[in-house]
């Protein structure tokens, strides 16, 4: 057995920081606005900060938990997500801010979804 508050709260924590995602990227209409002004590369930088925040409270849930985001909310790439904060913490200088637009614009949605959900069930 998991300690249900310390999953919760870190799920409540990557709830906030994909709208955060979502708030930051509403200006961004091309991917290119990331890389055209100090303003799109500095939300850019704080885009990918709270993408490696995701993946490492993510990972915390699956080891403390056993696996459950997996195994009862299979609609979301955790696997995914939690991958993607080893890619941007290990090689952000290669990290393509088309990548990054396409992943804000079509995968975040499903994700906050799945995890409010999970905190609408745990709670």
């Amino acid at each position: 057995m998991y300690d249900k508050e310390i999953v919760l709260s870190l799920m409540m924590q990557v709830r906030d920081s994909v709208e955060k995602i979502i708030k930051r990227s509403a200006g961004i209409k091309i991917a290119d606005d990331f890389i055209n002004s100090e303003d799109g590369e500095e939300k850019l930088d704080s885009i990918c900060m709270l993408f490696i925040a995701i993946g490492e409270n993510l990972k915390q849930v699956e080891k403390v938990s056993g696996g459950i985001l997996k195994e009862k909310y299979p609609e979301a790439d955790w696997k995914g997500a939690m991958g993607f904060r080893d890619i941007i913490a290990h090689q952000y200088f290669q990290v393509d801010h088309e990548e990054i637009f396409s992943i804000v614009k079509n995968d975040l949605e499903p994700l906050l979804a799945a995890v409010e959900k999970f905190i609408k069930e745990a709670e």
